[in-house]
């Protein structure tokens, strides 16, 4: 599993405002995007009413939109291995813009779909289809925005770019959350149910509009520009090479990304709804802690990525786990009698899965410059894919036999973040 980035990249030098204007655009980008992409389960319920019909039983209508809902999801590893594809072979950031412009305008649309009242079966048809759209759109993102940001910075702060754009990621699950919030406050149900729905969908697609226009700002790589001149681009079929050569990178890769989507579904996804079922706070209330938690989760990816260029991904990753283990069990463990603590409790949990923001540190180091966009992308999407998928079901039957069902899942990805530090420790990364 070679590490590249110390060969490819620019002799040692300092950030410079080049740099952090492009960290600022690529991060405001990725958290927009993100927004686009999350804004739909946050108004899945009335979705669900509008789009599928009258008389549909309740658990019926709200498992076919979640439904559509994951094919997000599952169509992320093709949109990403082929948008990886055509970034190792003609640029990074052709990728990047295109990656915001697929999002952009399916969410645009979206917010201007008719309902199954006014077009029968083709509105959850075309309701589907956007949302594949999407999830193509976000398999090449993430991964893109990463490579991007790591290949534009010195190697000494790569931890520190990647972490600066997986907090801007996060940044977009709370400015969802956000603007859900206001929706729910300022219309009422009726209102909501009518139009105001539609009123995310379309700050989305113009949110996505314009990010478009910043990303044209920005430059290609300096790390693709010189393979370019060196003529060193991949002369086979990228994702081929990364198969056959890379499989060690693949496994630590899908065991990170394991990590980074169950904290991130786990503890700030699925805990609002674990805070209202079982330990039966008001919404507002689980609400509120949750957007609190993001705040602290969006300070720790950076504080994450920041440490591991510093200390190592490896001690990163012990330290870090141990952290996370203990933080989320003390949290699940003590709410029950101690309501009053669920605030600074919730925040320092979120701080402490902001350890994700140490992982693409890691993934971008391990595949060399010439399949690199193609080895992350596999990897991230593939296991996101199931992961993403099966983190939620296994979660919510553990709950049917404990309420501490999300630290016993929490304890067992700390594992497997214990594990992939004292590898990488060893590795001495």
């Amino acid at each position: 599993m070679p590490s590249s980035a110390a060969q490819s990249a620019p002799p040692a030098r300092p950030l410079t405002r080049s740099d952090y204007k492009t960290l600022s655009l690529s991060a405001l980008g990725g958290a927009l995007e993100f927004y686009d992409f999350i804004i739909f389960v946050f108004f899945a319920t009335v979705v669900g009413k509008l789009f599928f019909p009258a008389d549909m039983p309740e658990w019926l209508r709200l498992m076919q939109t979640f439904g559509i809902f994951a094919a997000g999801y599952l169509a992320r590893p093709l949109g990403g291995i082929v948008m990886a594809h055509f970034g190792d072979l003609l640029g990074r950031k052709k990728m990047f813009t295109l990656s915001i412009f697929m999002m952009a305008v399916p969410t645009l649309i979206m917010g201007l779909l008719p309902t199954y009242e006014q077009i029968g079966l083709w509105a959850p048809v075309l309701l589907l289809l956007m949302r594949v759209i999407q999830g193509a759109a976000i398999g090449g993102e993430v991964p893109g925005a990463w490579v991007f940001v790591s290949e534009h910075v010195p190697a000494r702060h790569i931890g520190y770019a990647c972490g600066t754009l997986t907090s801007g990621l996060t940044a977009g699950i709370l400015l969802g959350s956000l603007v859900a919030t206001a929706i729910n406050s300022i219309y009422t149900p009726e209102e909501v149910a009518a139009y105001a729905w539609r009123v995310p969908f379309l700050l989305g697609g113009v949110f996505g509009l314009f990010s478009v226009y910043l990303r044209r700002l920005l430059h290609e790589t300096p790390v693709f520009a010189e393979l370019q001149l060196r003529k060193a681009l991949a002369e086979e079929l990228p994702l081929r090479a990364v198969l056959r050569d890379h499989r060690g990178a693949i496994l630590i890769s899908m065991l990170l990304t394991w990590l980074l989507s169950a904290g991130i579904i786990v503890v700030i996804l699925m805990t609002p709804t674990v805070l209202q079922t079982v330990y039966k706070f008001s919404a507002i209330t689980a609400l509120e802690a949750n957007s609190l938690a993001i705040v602290f989760l969006s300070l720790g990816c950076v504080l994450f990525g920041s440490l591991a260029d510093r200390f190592g991904a490896g001690r990163v990753f012990v330290f870090g786990s141990l952290l996370l283990l203990a933080s989320s069990w003390v949290f699940y463990h003590v709410l029950q009698d101690n309501p009053h603590l669920l605030f600074p409790l919730y925040a320092l949990t979120g701080l402490c899965v902001g350890l994700v923001g140490a992982v693409p540190y890691v993934m971008v180091r391990a595949f060399p410059a010439a399949v690199r966009f193609s080895g992350l992308s596999f990897s991230y999407n593939l296991a996101y894919a199931i992961f993403g998928g099966l983190t939620p079901m296994v979660v919510t039957w553990m709950l049917k036999s404990s309420p501490m069902a999300p630290a016993y899942y929490v304890a067992i990805i700390c594992g497997i973040g214990l594990l992939s530090g004292l590898y990488l420790w060893k590795k001495g990364r």
